[in-house]
């Protein structure tokens, strides 16, 4: 079972929202910074917003400032991406990392990778 394991993804109409969620399995996410990164057909993987442990210091690239936030169900070691005013840009793959320290925008600094899901924005 992975570390990390991810839900909300689906095809939503441009301007619509979708909720995704990512659960730590093995993994107390609260000492984690999380993250999620997207992935779009022929593109590489792109950083798309962080949360820091502590103080909840939360991050954002800047193609979805506004658009999107993170944040912290510390009770049930969750973390969640609320995606509003979907465009069809944002249509990619995303994931749930996580690390031990600071926010980095590079995948590679990343130890644990959820499956990954699914999102369409399309009409």
């Amino acid at each position: 079972q992975e570390e990390l394991v991810e839900s909300g993804g689906g095809l939503v109409q441009p301007g619509g929202s979708l909720r995704l969620s990512c659960a730590g399995s093995k993994l107390n996410l609260n000492v984690y910074t999380v993250g999620w990164f997207r992935q779009a057909p022929g593109k590489e993987r792109e950083g798309v917003s962080c949360v820091e442990p502590g103080d909840g210091a939360t991050y954002y690239t800047d193609s979805v400032k506004g658009r999107f936030t993170i944040s912290r169900d510390y009770a049930k070691n969750t973390v969640y991406l609320q995606m509003n005013s979907l465009k069809p840009e944002d249509t990619a793959v995303y994931y749930c990392v996580g690390r031990v320290g600071p926010v980095r925008w590079g995948a590679n600094d990343y130890d644990y990778w959820g499956q990954g899901t699914q999102v369409t924005v399309s009409s």
